[in-house]
């Protein structure tokens, strides 16, 4: 996976490619944090994913948690159906906003 930083005035957007597992969640995650750091609103830009898997849920659910006490918001655009479906069926459709 890679993530690119591209900053807006007022918001941060992650660009993602690749998987997002086990093995790359914990950049995904590090990478979140650091942009709440900065700004208090996040977009994750998912065009490029291809998969998901629950260390990646794990993952957006630390940056939900963040946005909230930061009293800003992190969004996810651009999932494709795969990504949403993982979305759908574990329920963080309900908890994440997704465009």
């Amino acid at each position: 996976m890679t993530i690119s930083e591209i900053k807006n005035s007022g918001e941060i957007t992650l660009k993602l490619s690749g998987r997002v597992d086990t093995i790359t969640a914990p950049e995904l995650q590090q990478a979140v944090l650091i942009a709440f750091q900065k700004e208090k609103n996040i977009v994750i830009d998912f065009e490029d994913v291809e998969y998901i898997s629950s260390a990646g849920l794990r993952a957006l659910l630390i940056g939900e948690k963040t946005a909230k006490s930061k009293g800003g918001s992190m969004t996810i655009k651009g999932a494709n159906e795969t990504v949403l479906s993982v979305f759908s069926v574990t329920g963080f459709d309900k908890i994440l906003t997704i465009v």
